[in-house]
């Protein structure tokens, strides 16, 4: 083939590659394995022979395994030279990006006794399209053999043979260059152009998660649509344990991500869309990359990082505070169905590939100090923390015993059945009566008045008129001080109280805020086990 093609697609002025120019005579014959995040991140197999390297690009990389085979397309002869190269491939030139030294070494043919042999039967090999060779490398060792396809001159198959160094290992893990001891990722993050470097490292995270997960025992399927978030039970004290991971409990919302084909849909967990209430979340995601299923949970912050629901809330109006969607979990990627994997697996991968995005945060964990973390999550006035069991598969829609959260304060949802007559100089309304449902059934659990300024209660009272009906939503109606007003149970609320009594109301309830993301029917007694 020559170095004819290799010149003619590159400008040496533009390029750090080696130019084409005579090489010295070894004694043995050399291979090297680069790998090169170019338009497509891949493995490019290099071997001498002849004065020039012939080369293959392998997209999946090199395997060990003999019963993977590995697509490899034969490209140009490469100058002996490029041998030693490592680096960037500025923007605008062919093959533009990183590229490492993976793998080098000396090779010979299986039968041959010098060098001399060895050429002679891989010319051979080579022009019969069934060429045998033995790796002695840093990572590859041992008979490969490289057999063409006959569909087309350039499209071959690279095999392991079965040897001493076979295995069904990943070796791709060992991500480093056998030379600079660097990643791709820390070679490219040296290259010019912020957007192309930015593009180029996306691009290498995504590719090397996969690289690492295996993800045959995620199975293919459509992407699921309109799912319902997997719910953690309440318990009532910390814990430590060496198979739990504990999160912080954001007070947010909580919110599913589908990603697809660039279209973002951004919704809570009774389904309401918030793409266009969090656009800026929305549009950062359209940026991911590929297609996924995320869950987290959207909070505005305050300048020292704290959660303020609030803020929140009136995001859409004051746009203060920072936005940001902390994701925690990963159900759905590329095509491949996660939910049946362990969590602790989701989490590493969704670690992995999510991107460096405006807005969106990787939602991290601590190991088995679960006492200690909460601990100080109380100290900081946070809302609580979450605990899961590492080896967790997701259950859609289901409150699950695997997840667990612990509270830094008695909090309970009350669905608002109604409201009294204000007393004295207070306007607008005196308590909201409030309940839970058991079943199908609503049942009181009590009334609040505390927790309002002037403006929350006429927003709060806004907000019910247009609710109110006859009928009393209880199968008993409760008693309460003054005058009631019953209204349609629609609205979900929030409050925080001191414990309940022996007839299941709640003691000194103090309202917090709306809860716009919960739906009605799913608001129920919360036992602290």
């Amino acid at each position: 083939m020559g170095l004819r093609e290799y010149k003619s697609k590159r400008e040496f002025e533009k390029t750090p590659e080696p130019k084409p120019e005579a090489r010295p005579e070894g004694e043995q014959l050399i291979f090297v394995v680069h790998k090169h995040a170019a338009r497509n991140l891949h493995y490019d197999l290099r071997l001498e022979l002849d004065g020039v390297l012939k080369s293959w690009a392998v997209p999946k990389g090199p395997s060990v395994d003999p019963s993977i085979k590995r697509l490899a397309m034969m490209v140009e002869d490469h100058p002996f030279d490029y041998k030693d190269f490592e680096g960037v491939i500025p923007e605008g030139n062919y093959g533009a990006g990183g590229v490492i030294i993976w793998d080098r070494g000396f090779y010979h043919h299986p039968t041959a006794t010098d060098k001399k042999g060895s050429e002679k039967h891989l010319r051979d090999g080579l022009k019969k399209g069934d060429l045998k060779f033995v790796l002695n490398g840093e990572k590859l060792q041992g008979e490969f053999a490289l057999v063409r396809m006959r569909k087309d001159e350039k499209s071959w198959l690279l095999l392991k043979k079965k040897d001493r160094y076979a295995g069904d290992i990943s070796i791709l893990k060992e991500n480093r260059s056998v030379v600079s001891g660097k990643t791709l990722e820390e070679v490219s993050e040296g290259g010019p152009g912020k957007s192309f470097k930015q593009k180029k490292l996306k691009q290498i995270r995504l590719h090397e998660a996969l690289e690492e997960q295996d993800l045959k025992d995620a199975p293919v399927g459509p992407m699921p649509h309109n799912i319902k978030p997997m719910l953690a039970t309440l318990v009532k004290k910390p814990f430590d344990h060496p198979d739990w991971i504990f999160e912080m409990k954001w007070d947010g919302y909580r919110a599913i991500a589908e990603i697809r084909d660039g279209d973002v849909s951004l919704y809570s967990r009774n389904r309401i869309s918030l793409t266009q209430k969090f656009l800026p979340v929305a549009d950062s995601l359209r940026d991911l990359g590929f297609d996924a299923v995320l869950d987290g949970e959207i909070v505005v912050v305050d300048d020292q990082g704290r959660p303020d629901f609030q803020m929140l809330q009136d995001y859409r109006k004051s746009r203060s505070g920072h936005l940001l969607y902390y994701v925690f979990d990963l159900l759905h990627f590329k095509g491949h169905d996660l939910t049946n994997l362990p969590l602790f697996r989701r989490k590493d991968l969704l670690k992995k590939i999510l991107p460096s995005l405006p807005k969106i945060k990787f939602s991290d964990h601590v190991l088995k100090e679960g006492v200690l973390f909460f601990n100080v999550v109380k100290e900081k006035g946070l809302e609580g923390t979450i605990a899961k069991h590492s080896q967790s598969t997701y259950e859609m829609g289901k409150r699950s015993s695997q997840w667990l959260k612990v509270k830094a304060r008695l909090t309970q949802e009350g669905v608002i059945a109604g409201f009294t007559e204000p007393r004295g100089g207070r306007k607008h309304f005196g308590n909201l009566v409030l309940g839970v449902y058991e079943g199908d059934e609503l049942i009181y659990i009590g009334h609040s008045g505390g927790g309002f300024g002037e403006k929350d209660l006429k927003v709060m009272y806004d907000k019910l008129k247009p609710l109110v009906r006859k009928a009393c939503p209880f199968k008993i109606e409760p008693e309460t001080n003054t005058a009631d007003t019953w209204v349609k149970p629609e609205l979900v609320c929030e409050v925080t109280f001191t414990g309940w009594t022996k007839d299941g109301i709640m003691r000194q309830p103090v309202f917090l805020r709306l809860r716009e993301d919960k739906d009605a029917r799913e608001v129920v007694r919360e036992n602290y086990s």
